[in-house]
């Protein structure tokens, strides 16, 4: 007879796609809540385990979330319904729901975050910005590579299309013109500002991030360096999907789904 599913199996799949070796010291990756030898049935991905989303793991079953972003994130004195985390892990621990996040890891993974948006770009000699020793798979942090040609406009715009957004925001580079040479674009997923010096060396045209502050902007402006704020959500949310549909493929029998309730907290009036 087929074994039954555990959430330990998920585990051991997450940690082939996302090896938690690969995540930044200060993170909280791996199982965060939940027993490993409890069955497996339904796997919801999301990118904030918002209530919304409990919500929706609750109603829908599921055995586990895996959330992008950790929670909890830092050490817990306390456990209780007080607070808005602590009620949200409380009511998941009680509806029996594990929780797992793959976060930095993911974003650093030889197919992970970063990666997959260098090849929805279509970038060529691809490689990390900061690659992770002693790893031959091309993991590490951030990406940088090589946009065939165009111009910064063309390239702004193809971002939208990827993103579903009428608007991204930019800062203009001093040359906007790529069509001879091709264009060095940087990528970080998420808050990417602190991947700024690490881009810059590498010879970027272009860096593409989530979000960025207003200082590091004017940095890159003095520069000559464009620069792509797709927003944090629209940055990553996209690699929930994906992980989802390679949960479903590696774990026969068990359903993965990406939340549908979840949505930007960022809106444009």
């Amino acid at each position: 007879m087929p074994t039954t599913p555990t959430i330990a199996d998920a585990c051991g799949l997450l940690e082939s796609i996302a090896p938690c070796v690969l995540a930044e010291e200060w993170d909280n990756v791996g199982l965060l809540v939940g027993d490993p030898a409890a069955p497996l049935s339904r796997v919801l991905t999301c990118l904030t385990l918002s209530p919304d989303v409990v919500d929706e793991a609750i109603a829908a079953d599921a055995s586990l979330v895996v959330t992008h972003h950790p929670l909890p994130f830092r050490g817990v004195k306390s456990l209780t319904t007080e607070s808005v985390d602590g009620g949200s892990l409380w009511r998941l621990a009680r509806g029996g729901v594990a929780v797992y996040s793959p976060h930095t890891a993911y974003d650093s993974a030889a197919g992970g975050v970063n990666q997959q948006w260098a090849d929805r770009l279509g970038l060529t000699a691809t490689r990390a910005l900061a690659p992770t020793p002693d790893r031959t798979d091309g993991a590490g942090v951030g990406r940088v590579g090589r946009w065939p040609g165009g111009d910064f406009d063309a390239l702004a715009e193809r971002v939208k299309q990827l993103t579903n957004q009428p608007h991204v925001r930019v800062v203009t580079p001093e040359v906007v013109s790529y069509i001879d040479r091709g264009a060095t674009v940087a990528i970080a997923c998420g808050s990417g500002g602190s991947l700024l010096d690490l881009a810059v060396r590498a010879g970027c045209d272009v860096f593409l991030t989530g979000e960025m502050g207003f200082h590091e902007c004017l940095r890159c402006r003095s520069l000559g360096v464009g620069v792509i704020l797709t927003g944090h959500y629209a940055s990553e949310r996209f690699a929930l999907e994906t992980l989802a549909d390679r949960l479903r493929a590696g774990l026969p029998g068990v359903e993965a789904t990406a939340s549908r309730t979840e949505r930007d907290p960022l809106q444009s009036v």
